[in-house]
């Protein structure tokens, strides 16, 4: 994971933070190259398939992002301020 500052000088709990968030990025992005390749195929099977794979990242991106929630009060302001409303 990208790392701005000196590992030693960080706490566990802006490390696992920052594992967390990278995480994140890290299954958002498989969703986005997941897209990618069931728009290209002309193999309805194979992107029955990588369509599968991309919904199980939406589960594991969905899972980081409620951890975050749970561990980060600012986000989890946030969120409930966003998230489901009518504004």
């Amino acid at each position: 994971m990208p790392r701005y500052e000196v590992a030693d000088d960080l706490n566990e709990r802006t490390k696992d933070l920052s594992r967390a968030r990278q995480s994140l990025i890290e299954e958002i992005e498989a969703i986005m190259f997941y897209d990618e390749r069931a728009a290209a195929t002309k193999d309805k099977d194979l992107r029955e398939v990588i369509i599968h794979n991309r919904d199980d990242e939406k589960e594991h991106a969905s899972l980081l992002l409620e951890w975050l929630r749970e561990h980060d009060e600012a986000l989890d302001k946030e969120l409930k301020k966003s998230l489901f409303s009518k504004k």
